[in-house]
């Protein structure tokens, strides 16, 4: 059994999912919104799969890994386009650009993909896109560095609330999860601590160990857990509503804060709005696929791969709550 449980009532709710059944490759592609015919045929060429930050990282090990599989899933070449730049905005200008006849997907990562739009122009908007299926689903952890003068959570939010933003947290980005957590930390709670946006794990985990941050407040990647195990980081609290069996920490919930428990990295993959009737389905139903192998998971990670498929239904209801969460933070 999968040892990570998804948190909220969208994470739970059940996908809708509708199988569509692929037709023979060489068949002519169709124009847009070309109903049952277009479902039938699709992909018919060579697709595009937009991973919207550097190559390297785990996000990339997801694009290419189910990309992979898509190949397999669709007999058609699969191209893993690495586009990072503003916090996934200028992957998500690509996929839209290369317009929606469906061959390019992207990678999207929430919730940085849905609140970009609420903060500033980026080119697209939330109804530009569709939710297609989630692919991964990682808790958030607080963790401070080895030799750390806090040694567990409550001396940590302690000193936070007596030194209102003395304390530096490293974030991976200034939209993410944990960015905004922290922020409704400050409005709703009153603890204060100074957030310092990062470009990813490798970051951050520089920025802690060298001393330069007092803590982190990052994605529970495999890098990340090494870190734990291996005593170099020292897990306070993790995001989630419960807890999670491999990380030896409470909840942020737990330590006070009953309302922080949105922190979770949604990693998904979505497609440009108004692509032809059948396409998402046909997505999911690979996607699915792909993510019920065995050597899927295993290169994913069990404890990130939702027991439970998430398809486009759900991740939409998804990432509505995250913007409605949200959304009145980033208007403040």
């Amino acid at each position: 059994m999968r040892r990570f449980r998804t948190t909220g009532t969208a994470v739970l709710a059940a996908s809708m999912l509708v199988l569509v059944a692929c037709g023979e490759d060489t068949a002519e592609p169709q124009a847009e919104g070309g109903g049952e015919s277009a479902a039938a045929e699709y992909p018919t060429q060579r697709m595009t799969l937009i991973v919207p930050y550097a190559a390297g990282g785990p996000i990339t090990v997801l694009g290419q890994t189910v990309g992979t599989c898509l190949e397999e899933e669709f007999g058609q070449t699969v191209v893993v386009d690495n586009r990072p730049g503003a916090s996934g905005s200028v992957g998500m200008q690509a996929m839209l650009a290369a317009g929606n006849d469906g061959h390019t997907i992207s990678v999207i990562a929430v919730p940085a993909s849905a609140t970009n739009p609420l903060q500033a122009d980026v080119g697209y908007t939330n109804e530009d896109y569709v939710p297609v299926a989630v692919g991964e689903v990682i808790p958030s952890v607080l963790a401070v560095g080895e030799g750390s003068q806090f040694a567990d959570a409550e001396a940590f939010f302690q000193y936070a609330r007596e030194n209102p933003g003395e304390l530096t947290v490293g974030t991976p980005g200034a939209t993410t999860s944990q960015a905004m957590e922290l922020m409704r930390m400050a409005q709703l709670y009153g603890v204060e601590v100074t957030a310092v946006p990062f470009n990813g794990n490798a970051e951050m985990t520089t920025a802690l160990l060298g001393g330069n941050v007092d803590a982190v407040f990052i994605n529970s990647t495999q890098d990340v857990l090494e870190n734990i195990e291996a005593g170099s980081f020292v897990p306070l609290a993790v995001s989630p509503e419960e807890r999670v069996d491999y990380i030896d920490a409470p909840t942020l919930a737990e330590v006070g804060f009953p309302e922080l428990v949105y922190s979770t990295s949604v990693w998904g993959f979505a497609a440009p709005a108004g692509v032809p009737d059948g396409v998402v389905p046909a997505l999911e139903s690979a996607i699915e696929n792909c993510l019920s192998k065995e050597e899927t998971v295993e290169v994913l990670g069990e404890q990130y791969v939702p027991e439970e498929f998430i398809g486009s239904e759900a991740f939409s209801a998804m990432i509505d709550d995250i913007v409605e969460v949200y959304g009145p933070v980033l208007q403040d």
